[in-house]
């Protein structure tokens, strides 16, 4: 005779799920209840995107700038742009081949870095939004101000690998192919005079570029101005050079009606506004 089990008491039922007889042809799917109190899986972009690199220093590495500003003008904007964050130590930017478009960023303090990178994170500078990461290395301006006993072994350690990758980098290699092709292209061109199209002559562009504006000049001033036209998107002013500035509409036929009533404006009752298209 089969055992027959005593039925369960009524604190052995809890936590029991009841089952049913399953039906041909449907998946059996069982749920997967979380522990109260845990904390949901993130996906892999999230994940990366919170957890900091080993690697993380005072250095932030800035790709994607636009490589037509002068370097100057490009490190005198960037100083002003990031000094809010903390002390800025150094900035560097080259106008070599390979390292156009391209600037790193140091600060006093790896906080100052990882706020700025979060804070400013695809910002567009000079129409482009900028890529921010950490640099690889602490840069010599850094180690010289916060590590000066390190300073030497770190510059001559950094000389030696510039040394031994000189020939290997395949970056390095790359730009110097790209190099040779672009001069090779040039002899067989037939030379051409390099004339530059006026700028009251420029095709029709969504953004205008304002010039000869007073110093005074702040951007609430433009903004109420040209919110008279619809469709304005945006203001933009240059830190370092305060008598020029960007104005951009959703459309081109928008930032057209715009140029056309506010060009020659006396903004300050003196000095007329010169507008036209900005170049593309």
């Amino acid at each position: 005779m089969a055992d027959v089990k005593p039925p369960l008491s009524p604190d052995a039922m809890q936590g029991v799920v009841p089952t049913a007889a399953p039906i041909p042809g449907v998946p059996i799917t069982i749920p997967v209840v979380s522990p109260p109190g845990s904390v949901p899986p993130t996906s892999p972009e999230e994940k990366s995107e919170s957890v900091e690199p080993e690697y993380a220093c005072e250095t932030l590495y800035i790709q994607n700038l636009n490589e037509k500003i002068k370097i100057d003008v490009l490190k005198a904007t960037l100083r002003s742009l990031f000094k809010s964050y903390g002390e800025v130590v150094d900035v560097v930017a080259h106008s070599n081949l390979r390292m156009r478009g391209q600037a790193f960023v140091s600060f006093s303090s790896k906080e100052s870095a990882r706020t700025a990178l979060k804070d400013v994170q695809r910002f567009p500078l000079y129409s482009k939004p900028m890529q921010i990461s950490f640099a690889r290395k602490r840069s010599d301006a850094v180690v010289k101000k916060l590590d000066p006993s390190q300073y030497d072994g770190h510059k001559e350690a950094r000389d030696e690998h510039k040394k031994r990758t000189r020939y290997t980098n395949p970056l390095k290699q790359k730009f110097k192919a790209k190099r040779m092709m672009d001069g090779a292209a040039a002899m067989l061109a037939p030379k051409r005079p390099n004339v530059q199209m006026p700028d009251e002559y420029l095709p029709p562009n969504k953004i205008l570029f304002l010039q000869n504006l007073p110093e005074s000049v702040t951007k609430e001033q433009l903004v109420a101005l040209f919110s008279q036209y619809p469709n304005l998107y945006e203001v933009r002013l240059i830190p370092t050079k305060r008598d020029i500035a960007f104005v951009e509409y959703f459309d081109e036929s928008s930032a057209t009606v715009a140029k056309d009533a506010l060009h020659n404006y006396k903004l300050d009752g003196e000095n007329k506004i010169k507008i036209t298209f900005a170049r593309k």
